[in-house]
């Protein structure tokens, strides 16, 4: 079995080599950010945070861009880690407002006078 420092090196080339935007924080292995590619022509945004025990310690991975999912606590991003590699889709208009290019950024703060009714029901 490889050793964490070994293992995280190779996970991190792997996925650094695929099609997925990868931007370490401070050329470091342990903190990053992906970028890629939904459905819809959405964009989303995650920080992936390696302990330094990784493999054998489980990653934190959370969506910077706010996205609706019943596994995925809206006001911190934060994945529910058994969801990690399941399949999962969209729901609810959140592709829309808050997975365009330009929202990758920090998450937009809704509004006490947005209309959440017209996000729930309108159809893409």
């Amino acid at each position: 079995m490889a050793l964490p420092s070994k293992r995280r090196e190779m996970d991190m080339m792997k996925l650094m080599m695929s099609d997925y935007k990868v931007d370490t924080v401070n050329d470091d292995l342990h903190m990053f950010y992906v970028t890629f590619h939904g459905p819809t022509d959405s964009v989303w945004k995650i920080k992936v945070e390696l302990p330094e025990a990784y493999p054998y310690k489980s990653l934190s991975v959370g969506f910077v861009n706010k996205i609706y999912h019943p596994n995925v606590d809206e006001s911190s991003g934060a994945v529910c880690l058994d969801v990690i590699n399941q399949t999962w889709s969209p729901m609810f208009e959140y592709c829309k407002r808050y997975a365009k290019p330009e929202d990758i950024g920090a998450p937009e703060e809704i509004s006490s006078d947005d209309d959440d009714d017209d996000i729930l029901h309108k159809n893409p």
